[in-house]
């Protein structure tokens, strides 16, 4: 499921509000998970552990918030429905706007795609900053409540213990007890839902993982303001090695390399510049040559797998607790679709909510979540799954499909037909399989000249 197939947002015929909900996790997930139960509960709370800073800087519970994160069509196109106004508040707050068909130069199997033929404009800033943008509408809405330096440690279950009904939460180093008519488990791959399910007797989801080891390190240098570069050179096989750079905020470039399968890449000034050189295009490397480092660390993130929980083939779960986002299934970060994914989901929650109500939603908005999740994961794993040393179950057809995506590739170097197709694709716009329809086949296998 992509942002063509998930309906978009609706707020025309939304029930009565009343009631309230818990949403554990102040993430982009829970943020927008926040959102959708504002329609549907008088009360929302989301809860979070860390302390939530008032300027857009990396936080403690978010390790991956000071590298490069992107907002795909699915994500902007969403969060401009949830939140009117999005888009000029984040350019406002310093995010640019950038467009996909003639400022993104992606570099794949041996050359640069061509630019596409129509515009393709999305906004480019940094985690931080858009995360707050978020959490500054989500904090606006009425009846929504965010309680930072506050951390949910137990579910309540009610009498039949067949249903959650809210929450047990740590706060200045007391405990108490929130009620609630649903509760959003939004905490990432940190998530103790599992445990929990199989303490109360419940069958936790089996667990999914593919391990593609990436590690990532990232450093801002200064950009010209009318310089909206961006460059993507993703890891390709047999060559471990990737790196982009990306325009934010405050006249900066975001730039980060990163290595699979265990070839890291250094966290020292010099060593990111010998390690920008070995990658298959000079380009970000000369960035790095040309423009003064502005931050004062270089930061490094690991990822060893690719981690799905596959609660949608449950057949129990409690009612009255959902999750959602990086806790259900966390991606290869390279491909940048984590908030992508969690708006669809959001959308997903709105639907499941608002034409089936609160009986048995858990197991319905999974089975649709699933949907949304598929198309991802076969996305981030098939492309990972073109090294060898990649473990993990892999999907059905990957091989295949990877030695037809590398042919559409090298004629997207020429073609802006099948690069916008592609980027439409990568951007969780349309589905992958738009890029098997006739037309595009025709024009990857036929002669060239």
């Amino acid at each position: 499921m992509t942002l063509a197939s998930v309906p978009r947002y609706n707020n025309d015929q939304l029930p009565e509000r009343r009631g309230n909900g818990v949403v554990s996790g102040a993430s982009m997930a829970g943020l927008l998970a926040g959102r959708i139960l504002a329609d549907i509960f008088a009360d929302v709370t989301i809860i979070e552990r860390d302390h939530l800073p008032t300027e857009p800087v990396a936080r403690r519970g978010v390790p991956q918030g000071a590298h490069p994160h992107a907002l795909l069509e699915a994500g902007r196109a969403t969060l401009e429905d949830l939140f009117p106004g999005f888009g000029e508040s984040l350019t406002d707050a310093g995010g640019v706007v950038v467009d996909f068909a003639s400022d993104v130069n992606f570099y794949g199997e041996g050359d640069f795609l061509a630019h596409g033929p129509t515009p393709m404009e999305t906004y480019s800033a940094t985690r931080p900053l858009i995360e707050q943008v978020v959490r500054e509408h989500v904090s606006n809405l009425d009846g929504v409540h965010i309680r930072s330096d506050c951390q949910v440690t137990d579910y309540l279950l009610d009498a039949t213990e067949s249903a959650v009904e809210g929450v047990v939460i740590r706060e200045d180093g007391e405990q108490t007890e929130i009620t609630a008519d649903l509760v959003v488990d939004a905490t990432g791959r940190t998530s103790r839902t599992p445990t929990w399910l199989e303490k109360q007797g419940y069958t936790p989801p089996e667990v999914e993982e593919v391990r593609i080891d990436v590690a990532y390190s990232t450093t801002f240098i200064e950009r010209p303001a009318d310089d909206l570069r961006t460059f993507l050179v993703p890891p390709s096989s047999p060559h471990t090695r990737g790196g982009m750079a990306a325009p934010v905020e405050g006249n900066r470039w975001v730039v980060s390399v990163h290595g699979v399968h265990g070839d890291h890449p250094p966290t020292d000034p010099d060593g990111l510049v010998e390690f920008a050189a070995s990658l298959l295009t000079p380009e970000v490397k000369h960035l790095l040559d040309d423009h003064q480092q502005v931050s004062s660390d270089i930061e490094q993130y690991p990822f060893p797998t690719n981690r799905r929980y596959r609660y949608g083939d449950l057949d129990r779960f409690p009612d009255g607790l959902v999750v959602i986002g990086d806790a259900i299934a966390s991606f290869n970060p390279i491909y940048g679709q984590g908030m992508s994914v969690a708006a669809l989901e959001a959308l997903v929650l709105h639907q499941a909510l608002t034409t089936g109500g609160r009986e048995g939603l858990a197991l319905r908005f999974f089975h649709r979540a699933d949907e949304v999740i598929d198309t991802a994961w076969s996305l981030a794993t098939g492309s990972d799954f073109a090294f060898p040393q990649t473990t993990g179950p892999k999907p059905f057809g990957t091989d295949l499909i990877n030695w037809y995506l590398t042919r559409l590739v090298q004629k997207a170097h020429t073609d802006s037909s099948l690069s916008s197709a592609f980027f439409r694709v990568l951007t969780m716009e349309q589905p992958p399989t738009t890029l098997m329809r006739p037309r595009s086949m025709w024009r990857v296998f036929k002669p060239i000249g």
